[in-house]
């Protein structure tokens, strides 16, 4: 039960996070915005681990998890870069879906088949992250795009490794430290990513600075409750559940920016709930 409730919690706090980041994007760009965020998180965790006084962890885990840093943040940059090529209806629910697939393969050959009641779960939830991920126009003709899915599909390739070395990183009970080592390794490969493209590291609206941290605190929190997830359970529920972020997202635009919901994105949170309770049985 307790993977279940950190898996939600995880959901909830990445997706305000994509929430906020979205607001800060509008008004400093991305990369900026997931640059400034990712230092304001690793200021912050530096603070909770030195008051915690967590010991620090072996050379395998801090590599395990600039790894994972480092391949989740090259699938957030290689989701961005094919939405700005006009492919955001398809890219988000490709990735999205891939992302959440990949830690339930390697969950189910490292730790058995779940129950049934839990693999129809993992069905809802596959089904939900995809509803909810389409924008308004939806996937439509999706054979038609297959040359436009190598972008998405290495986004959630990125996305699933980040799950599955993470939780393999965590295995032990270290939960800090790893996420230092995360973020180290993103933040490392979005500074050689903007040397490389000499891109502004200037914030020039400085009303997105509220923005920015806020997003790198709700990040933090998404990181660890989904390492908390997979310590007190097992991988693919924990990558599951943390995968229906998207929900949170839309729920957020729908509450404080008026967005509409699509027909699509209702039935996807609707399906995100009997996938809740199906894995709650």
């Amino acid at each position: 039960m307790l993977s279940i409730l950190f898996g939600l919690f995880a959901a909830l706090g990445w997706g305000a996070g994509d929430f906020t980041g979205g607001l800060a994007s509008r008004k400093t760009g991305a990369y900026r915005a997931v640059f400034y965020g990712e230092v304001i998180g690793i200021i912050l965790l530096l603070i909770v681990v030195f008051v915690a006084g967590e010991p620090l962890p072996n050379q395998k885990i801090w590599l395990l998890s600039m790894l994972a840093g480092a391949l989740g943040t090259v699938g957030l940059m290689f989701l961005y870069h094919s939405m700005t090529l006009g492919m955001m209806s398809l890219a988000t629910p490709v990735s999205a879906l891939l992302a959440a697939s990949l830690p339930v393969l390697v969950g189910i050959f490292k730790e058995g088949i779940p129950q049934l009641l839990t693999i129809i779960g993992f069905g809802f939830a596959l089904f939900a992250v995809w509803m909810i991920s389409q924008g308004e126009s939806g996937v439509t003709n999706i054979l038609a795009h297959l040359s436009d899915l190598k972008l998405p599909l290495l986004a959630g390739i990125g996305f699933g490794l980040y799950f599955v070395l993470m939780h393999e990183a965590t295995r032990t009970g270290a939960t800090i430290w790893p996420m230092v080592a995360s973020r180290s390794g993103g933040m490392i490969l979005i500074t050689v990513y903007m040397l490389i493209t000499r891109a502004s590291w200037k914030v020039e609206d400085s009303s997105a600075w509220p923005m920015i941290t806020i997003n790198g605190i709700l990040d933090i929190s998404g990181n660890l409750f989904f390492i908390l997830a997979g310590q007190s359970g097992r991988l693919d529920v924990a990558a599951v559940l943390s995968s229906l972020f998207p929900g949170a997202t839309v729920m957020l635009a729908w509450i404080f920016l008026k967005e509409r919901l699509t027909r699509n994105q209702w039935i996807g949170i609707a399906s995100a709930l009997v996938a809740i309770v199906l894995m709650t049985i």
